[in-house]
C-alpha cells in the first residue's frame, strides 16, 4: 500500500482500524516530499523532527483510542502567508526578517493542531501571494509536477504542488483573487475558496476582504473535513462568520439530482477559452446532467470588473509593502514593485469607486442564485503555461500584461465573496491537467462540495496521479 495515495479520510479510517500508524504515514509523505523537492520546489521549509514528533504523540492517541479530532495524524502542509508557530512566516520576501518569536499560529494553523494534525512543513508563494503563478526572489520557482517546466499556478503553488505529489493529503492555502484555484486547476487537485469569513484569518491580508482561506486536498470529501476543522471561530477575527450548523462532511451525501446548473462556457464570449479546456468543461457538464441536474447554459449579468479588482488589489500590494524603504522595495519582485507603485496613487475615491462595483456585482450575482444553484465555469480558460512568467505568451500577446488577464473566472468571485471550488475534471491534449469551477451563493460552502464530491463518486472528477516529477 502506498500511502502516499491515501485521502485524509482514509488515513483516519486506517488509524482507528490498526492498519498503518500516523509514524508510518509520517515517513513516506517526508520522504516523498524530500525526494521530490529539488525538481519541484514545493516547500520552503521542511520540518522532519517536529512533524515526527507529533505523529509519534498522534499514535499513542489512537493507540489508547482517544483521537485529539478528526484529523489527528493527517499529514498537512501550510502555505507561507499564514503564521505556524516553531519557524518564521516569511511570505516570499526577502524584505521579512526570519527574525522574532514566531510563536502564534493562524486560526486556521491553531484549530488543526488542536486536532492533532501533523504539520509537514511551509509551502512556497509569491512574494506576499501577489500573482496567479509562483515564483519569488526569496523562494525562486515553483513548478508542476505534470510537466516541470510549466508553472504550478499560484499563489497557493506550492501547496497545490505538495498535495498533487503525494507531499500530505491536506494543505492550507490562501486565495485573494484565485490562488487556492487557480494552482488547484494546474496541478489536478481539488480546490475550495469559502465564503468570505467561513474560515477566520488573523492578522487580517493587506487585500482587505477580498482573501480567503481554504483548503487544496486529494478530494472534496477532504476539503470538507479540512472545512469542518478550520471553519471554527477564532475571537481574532473580527469579521468571520459565526459557526456551522452541522457538518460539511455529513452535507456531501445526496448528490445533485434536481440542482440547477448554470453553464458558462465564456462568460457571454468575454473569455477566450483554450478549446482543450472547454472540452473537457462541457464534457464533466454533461456527466452532471447525466447524474440529474437541470442544466442550462446562462451567462451571469455582468461585464468584467477587472478595473475595479486592481484598484482594490494594487491598492493591497501598496499597503503591504507601504513601511518598506527605498532599499528594501528594490528587493521586491519587479511585478508587486510595479503594482504598488500605481496602487500608492489610488485616492480615496478611486477606492470607493471599485467598492461600488463590487457592490453591484454581489447584487447581480444574489439575483443570479435566486435562479440557479450553482454556476459551473472553467477555473482558468488555459492549462499550466511556462514557469518563471507572470502571463503565458499566447495571452501576451492579446495586451494583456498582468496574471488577471488568464484568470477572468475566479477573481470576480472574491470581489463577491461566494464559495467557489475547482474539480479536477480531465485533461488536455498535453496530458495537463483541466478544472472546473463551482460557484454558489454566499453561504453555500455545501452546495459547492456536494457537487464536487458527486462528480468525484461518478468518477467524473479525477483524484490527483501520484507523479514522480524526481524521475524526469
Amino acid at each position: 500500500m502506498d500511502l502516499t495515495r491515501l485521502t485524509a479520510v482514509r488515513l483516519v479510517e486506517g488509524y482507528r482500524k490498526g492498519e498503518f500508524s500516523p509514524v508510518e504515514v509520517t515517513r513516506a509523505v517526508l520522504e516523498r516530499a524530500e525526494r521530490v523537492q529539488p525538481a519541484v520546489n514545493a516547500f520552503v521549509r521542511l520540518d522532519v523532527d517536529t512533524a515526527l514528533e507529533q505523529a509519534r504523540a498522534s499514535e499513542a492517541r489512537w493507540r489508547r483510542g482517544e483521537p485529539a479530532g478528526v484529523v489527528d495524524g493527517v499529514p498537512v502542509t501550510v502555505k507561507d502567508i499564514l503564521l505556524m508557530r516553531g519557524g518564521p512566516t516569511l511570505k516570499g520576501s526577502k524584505t521579512v526578517s526570519a527574525e522574532g518569536r514566531w510563536d502564534e499560529d493562524a486560526p486556521s494553523v491553531a484549530r488543526l493542531r488542536e486536532q492533532g494534525a501533523v504539520f509537514l512543513g511551509k509551502t512556497t508563494t509569491p512574494e506576499f501571494g501577489w500573482k496567479g503563478v509562483t515564483d519569488s526572489p526569496l523562494s525562486g520557482v515553483t513548478r508542476n509536477p505534470y510537466d516541470l517546466s510549466r508553472t504550478a499556478g499560484g499563489s497557493s503553488g506550492g501547496a497545490a504542488a505538495a498535495v498533487a505529489v503525494g507531499a500530505g493529503p491536506l494543505a492550507l492555502g490562501t486565495d485573494g483573487g484565485g490562488s487556492v484555484r487557480i494552482p488547484a486547476a494546474f496541478c489536478g487537485v481539488f480546490g475550495l475558496k469559502p465564503t468570505y469569513g467561513r474560515v477566520p484569518l488573523y492578522p487580517a491580508s493587506a487585500f482587505g476582504t477580498l482573501a480567503h482561506v481554504g483548503p487544496l486536498a486529494r478530494d472534496a470529501a477532504d476539503a470538507a473535513l479540512m472545512l469542518d476543522v478550520i471553519s471554527r471561530p477564532d475571537a481574532r477575527d473580527w469579521s468571520a462568520l459565526g459557526p456551522v450548523s452541522g457538518s460539511f462532511m455529513d452535507a456531501l451525501g445526496g448528490g445533485v439530482r434536481g440542482l440547477r446548473v448554470a453553464y458558462s462556457a465564456s462568460l457571454g464570449g468575454q473569455v477566450a477559452v483554450q478549446p482543450g479546456v472547454g472540452s473537457v468543461v462541457r464534457r464533466a457538464v454533461e456527466a452532471l446532467a447525466g447524474l440529474g441536474a437541470y442544466v442550462s447554459e446562462a451567462d451571469p449579468d455582468f461585464a468584467d470588473p477587472v478595473d475595479a479588482f486592481h484598484v482594490l488589489w494594487f491598492s493591497g500590494a501598496a499597503r503591504v509593502t507601504q513601511r518598506l524603504g527605498a532599499r528594501e522595495r528594490s528587493l521586491l519582485d519587479p511585478g508587486l514593485r510595479e503594482i504598488r507603485g500605481v496602487g500608492a496613487r489610488v485616492s480615496a475615491l478611486e477606492y470607493l469607486a471599485a467598492v461600488d462595483v463590487r457592490m453591484d456585482l454581489g447584487r447581480r450575482m444574489g439575483a443570479f442564485h435566486e435562479r440557479y444553484d450553482v454556476l459551473v465555469t472553467p477555473s482558468v480558460p488555459v492549462t499550466a503555461f511556462e514557469a518563471g512568467v507572470e502571463v503565458p505568451r499566447g495571452v501576451r500577446g492579446m495586451g494583456y500584461r498582468r496574471w488577471t488577464g488568464w484568470t477572468p473566472f475566479t477573481y470576480p468571485f472574491n470581489m463577491t465573496q461566494q464559495p467557489a471550488a475547482s474539480v479536477p475534471v480531465g485533461v488536455d491534449g498535453e496530458g495537463l491537467p483541466v478544472g472546473l469551477q463551482v460557484v454558489a451563493a454566499r453561504h453555500r460552502d455545501d452546495v459547492v462540495l456536494r457537487v464536487g464530491h458527486a462528480l468525484y463518486e461518478a468518477g467524473v472528477a479525477e483524484g490527483c496521479r501520484p507523479v514522480d516529477p524526481a524521475a524526469h
